[in-house]
C-alpha cells in the first residue's frame, strides 16, 4: 500500500511542479521538478506518505521504459553508424576513466582500491534526460549531440558491470580482468541479441494481429508497454544486461512505428501522444524522485556531512577527473574540434542510473560508513555534474530559436486561420443557434474564449439549444469542415516557398487543424 500511494503522491508533485515550469521560464523545467522534491519532502507529512527509495523498482518501472523510449527514438542507421563511436564511449572512455579515476582516487584520499573503483563505476553511466535540462535552450554541436545520445543509451552496462567486479573484488580481495572482460561481453551482446529477438517476434505478431479481424488497440497498447519491462525483467534474470536489452528492443520498434503508420492511424496518433504522454511524466518523474533523494542523503548524513568534508572533495575529483579524461578523449582519440571536445566533456551529465546504482550497494552487502560515503560523493558528483554545464552551456554555445518567439508566430498564424473560417460563416445564411455553435468552436482554437462564454455554451448543450438532431446536425458537420478547409487553403498558402526550418510552427498548427477535423468526423459516427 505504501508503495501506490508513494506513487500517487510523486506524480502530484510532477504534476504541480510541470505547472510552475509553465511559469518561471528562465529555469529549465527538470530543475523545477528537483526543487519540488527538495521542498516538499521537508514537509513531514508529505515526507512519511513517499517511501525510501528502491533501486530495483526504480530499474524495472522508470528507467526501462524510459530508455526503450529513447532507442525506439533512434534510427538503427544512426546506432550503426556511429558504432565505432559507441564502442569508444561505453568501453574505452569507461575503462580509461575508471583506471585514471581508481588511481587518484587512491592516491590522494588513501581510499582502498576496491571501494575507489565502486565510487568511479556508479559515476560511470550519462543520463540523456539530465543533458536535455543542461542544454536547454543552446545549440549542441550535431555530431557530439548523437555521440552524446549514444553513450548515454549504451554506458550503463559498462557502469553497472564495473560496479559488479568492484563489490566482488570489495569483497573477496580478488578482481578477476579476463572474467570482468567476459561477463561484459556475454551480458552486452546477449543483452542485444535477446533485446533484439524478443521485440522483432513481438513486431511480427503485432502486424499479424494488425492486419486480421482480431486487431484491438488496446491490446497493442498493453503489450507495448509491458514489452520493456518483461524484457528488463527477464534479461536481467538471464544474468544479460537489461538496459542493453530494451535499448535494443526500442530500435527494432522505430522501423516498425515508421512503415505501418497508415495502417491504423488512429491507434498511432493515440498511441503517440500516450508515449509523449507517459515519456514526459517518467522523465519528471526521475528528478522529483532525484529531488526527494538528494533532501534526504543531506538530512539522514548530517553527522557525515559536517563530520568531515571528505565526501566533498572525492566527488569534486571525480568530477574533475572524468571531465578531463572526456575531453582528451574526444580530441585526441575521436579527433574533434576544440568546441566538441568542451561540449562533450561537460555533457557527460550524471542524474538517476547514477543515484540508483548507488542505492543498490545496499542490497549488494555494503553498508555503514562507507555506503554513507559513497552516497554523499555520488551526490556530489551529480550535483556538479548537471550545475557546471548549465553555466558553461550558457556562454559557449549559441542559442536555438526562442520558445517564446516561436509560440508568439504560431499564435499570430493561428488568430489568422480562424478569422478567415468565421469570416466564411458570417456569411452563410444559416440558423443563429448553429451559426452561434460553429462561431464558438473556430474561436476556441484561438484559446482566447472566456469562461463566461463557456458557461454560456454549456447551458445551450444542457437545455439542448446547441444539441442538434437530423438537418442541423448533417449542417453543423458541413459548415465546420468547410470552415476547415478556408483555414487550411490559408495555411497551404503561408507554407509556399518557405524552409522546412522555417515552416515548423506553421505545421504545428496545421497538424492541431487536422485533428479538430477527425475529432468533428469522430463526433458524428
Amino acid at each position: 500500500m505504501g508503495l501506490y500511494i508513494s506513487a500517487v503522491v510523486i506524480l502530484v508533485l510532477v504534476a504541480l511542479s510541470n505547472l510552475a515550469a509553465k511559469y518561471i521560464k528562465v529555469i529549465p523545467r527538470t530543475y523545477i521538478n528537483l526543487l519540488m522534491g527538495i521542498i516538499f519532502v521537508c514537509i513531514p507529512l508529505i515526507n512519511s506518505l513517499v517511501i525510501g527509495f528502491d533501486s530495483e523498482f526504480f530499474m524495472v518501472f522508470i528507467i526501462a521504459p524510459l530508455l526503450f523510449f529513447d532507442g525506439q527514438q533512434t534510427r538503427s542507421f544512426i546506432v550503426q553508424k556511429g558504432f565505432k563511436d559507441i564502442l569508444g564511449t561505453a568501453i574505452i572512455l569507461a575503462l580509461l576513466s575508471a583506471i585514471v579515476g581508481l588511481f587518484a582516487v587512491n592516491k590522494i584520499f588513501n581510499i582502498a582500491l576496491p571501494m575507489a573503483l565502486i565510487m568511479i563505476a556508479i559515476s560511470t553511466p550519462t543520463d540523456a534526460t539530465a543533458l536535455d535540462s543542461v542544454r536547454e535552450g543552446r545549440k549542441v554541436p550535431k555530431r557530439t549531440e548523437t555521440v552524446l545520445k549514444m553513450e548515454s543509451l549504451f554506458n550503463d552496462a559498462s557502469g553497472i558491470i564495473l560496479l559488479q567486479a568492484a563489490v566482488v573484488w570489495y569483497k573477496t580481495g580478488q578482481l578477476s580482468y579476463t572474467k570482468n572482460l567476459g561477463d561484459f561481453l556475454i551480458s552486452a551482446i546477449g543483452g542485444a541479441l535477446f533485446g533484439v529477438i524478443v521485440a522483432f517476434v513481438t513486431m511480427l505478431i503485432r502486424q499479424v494481429i494488425i492486419r486480421s479481424r482480431w486487431n484491438v488497440t488496446s491490446s497493442h497498447l498493453i503489450i507495448y508497454f509491458a514489452t520493456p519491462i518483461l524484457i528488463y525483467l527477464i534479461s536481467e534474470k538471464l544474468e544479460l544486461s537489461g538496459i542493453i536489452a530494451v535499448v535494443s528492443a526500442g530500435l527494432i520498434f522505430n522501423g516498425e512505428m515508421s512503415r505501418s503508420r497508415f495502417s491504423i492511424p488512429r491507434y498511432l496518433s493515440f498511441f503517440n501522444q500516450t508515449v509523449d504522454f507517459i515519456g514526459g511524466a517518467l522523465n519528471s518523474y526521475v528528478f522529483v524522485v532525484l529531488g526527494i533523494s538528494i533532501a534526504r542523503i543531506v538530512t539522514d548524513q548530517r553527522e557525515e556531512l559536517t563530520s568531515t568534508l571528505k565526501w566533498l572533495w572525492i566527488g569534486m575529483v571525480i568530477y574533475v577527473i572524468s571531465t578531463t579524461i572526456r575531453y582528451l578523449y574526444a580530441r585526441i582519440l575521436a579527433k574533434d574540434s576544440r568546441i566538441e571536445s568542451v561540449t562533450f566533456a561537460f555533457g557527460g551529465v550524471h542524474g538517476a542510473v547514477t543515484l540508483a546504482l548507488a542505492f543498490s550497494l545496499a542490497g549488494m552487502g555494503i553498508k555503514g560508513s562507507s555506503f554513507d560515503l559513497i552516497l554523499l560523493t555520488e551526490t556530489v558528483v551529480i550535483i556538479l555534474s548537471m550545475l557546471v554545464p548549465t553555466i558553461l552551456f550558457k556562454f559557449i554555445l549559441d542559442p536555438v530559436l526562442d520558445e517564446d518567439d516561436l509560440r508568439e508566430k504560431s499564435k499570430r498564424v493561428r488568430e489568422k486561420m480562424v478569422g478567415i473560417g468565421i469570416n466564411y460563416v458570417h456569411d452563410l445564411e444559416i440558423s443563429p443557434a448553429v451559426k452561434e455553435s460553429v462561431t464558438f468552436d473556430l474561436l476556441d482554437q484561438t484559446r482566447k474564449t472566456t469562461v463566461k462564454e463557456f458557461l454560456r455554451q454549456w447551458r445551450g448543450v444542457n437545455n439542448k439549444r446547441y444539441v442538434f438532431t437530423g438537418f442541423q446536425a448533417v449542417e453543423e458537420r458541413q459548415i465546420l469542415m468547410n470552415a476547415f478547409e478556408k483555414e487550411r487553403e490559408f495555411l497551404y498558402e503561408l507554407l509556399d516557398g518557405v524552409s522546412l526550418e522555417e515552416a515548423q510552427y506553421i505545421y504545428d498548427v496545421y497538424s492541431e487543424l487536422l485533428i479538430s477535423e477527425s475529432l468533428v468526423l469522430d463526433y458524428y459516427e
